[in-house]
């Protein structure tokens, strides 16, 4: 490994520890932040984006890019439901094309992607799986054969870095939401208790045959109550 190259896998992994230790707040900055980084530490790379297959009827989204082209790409990958970033999510792998204009294995998408956009090298690589999609970090050039070994081999281990991140900013939403959940539930529960002159347990209790008679999730029984400021359906 060259000294050059060290430098590198030492720079992405430095900007994922970083990154993991100081989270936004919010998904959209994170995964802005993470591309904007793939496009200044792998060399080639002009625009880079983050595609979002969902499992049930694999649909494609781009919740990240750095320009309006990988979201072009993406557009095109979900109307032809075939193309390297597609794939790259779907099929777990990682694949890279090295001229659009002699790609055989995605025909539609690259006809379509020659004519609406610049792009002429592609790599894609497989970013994270959960139960409900699965996603790909995908590095795009105007440049055929932008992508050589040393790109590649850096966009392996920068996909390794952003799924580590990804994971993290999504327990941190899930533990965000749990606690928003909690607190919600508080004041439902709160409400109950003072209109009611019931205890904390006879209160969620209340709750709970609320939730389990209309089929509605207890979470959003409380909210209901909350932001109609009574509780509806007691009585």
């Amino acid at each position: 490994m060259s000294t050059e190259n060290n430098d590198a896998y030492k720079r992405i992994a430095e900007l994922a520890r970083d990154m993991s230790e100081h989270l936004p707040n919010d998904s959209a900055t994170a995964l802005g932040e993470l591309i904007h980084n793939a496009v200044d530490h792998i060399p080639g790379a002009s625009y880079a984006g983050i595609t979002v297959v969902s499992r049930q009827n694999r649909d494609v989204a781009t919740p990240a890019a750095t320009h309006e082209v990988p979201r072009t790409l993406d557009a095109l990958q979900q109307k032809h439901r075939e193309g390297p970033c597609f794939d790259a999510a779907v099929e777990h792998d990682s694949y890279y094309i090295s001229n659009l204009y002699g790609e055989e294995r995605w025909p539609r998408f690259c006809a379509d992607a020659i004519e609406q956009t610049p792009i002429q090298s592609i790599a894609a690589f497989q970013l994270f799986t959960t139960r409900d999609a699965v996603g790909a970090l995908n590095l795009y050039s105007e440049i055929p054969g932008a992508f050589d070994q040393e790109s590649r081999d850096l966009g392996y281990i920068f996909a390794a870095h952003a799924a580590t991140v990804w994971g993290a900013l999504q327990r941190g939403e899930q533990f965000r939401s749990a606690l928003a959940s909690r607190d919600t539930i508080g004041q439902a529960k709160g409400m109950i208790m003072e209109r009611y002159s019931v205890n904390a347990i006879q209160a969620f209790d209340l709750l709970r045959k609320l939730s389990q008679e209309s089929n509605i999730r207890l979470y959003d029984i409380a909210r209901q109550l909350v932001e109609n400021d009574h509780p509806s359906g007691a009585r």
